[in-house]
């Protein structure tokens, strides 16, 4: 019914077809709003972001020596992006990393 409303022009509508139509258009963008609500929330899921040495000691809650030592050893260096002396790490995916690491059996002094 509502594709013979689409093709109907508007002036030769009665008021129900009209309001039913506009309904049905209401449902749809209220569909469409919910999908890019939900989209959009997942986007919104925040990275958590340190910077430099002082940020990777803060993520694994050690000294400024031990995350020297974390860094140096490359475990974590798909979540390290570095600029010149500028270091910007992914928390949560240098965490997992080190996690995948340890369950993998390896354990080269961290």
């Amino acid at each position: 019914m509502v594709q013979e409303l689409l093709s109907k022009p508007i002036w030769q509508m009665t008021g129900c077809e009209l309001v039913t139509l506009l309904n049905s258009s209401r449902e749809e963008v209220g569909v469409v709003n919910t999908q890019l609500e939900t989209s959009q929330k997942a986007e919104k899921v925040l990275k958590h972001y340190e910077y430099g040495i002082r940020g990777i000691a803060k993520v694994f809650g050690c000294s400024i020596p031990t995350a020297n030592r974390i860094k140096r050893s490359g475990k974590i260096n798909s979540a390290i992006m570095q600029v010149g002396r500028k270091i910007i790490v992914d928390a949560d995916m240098a965490l997992k990393l080190v996690q995948r690491d340890r369950k993998g059996g390896k354990s080269n002094g961290i």
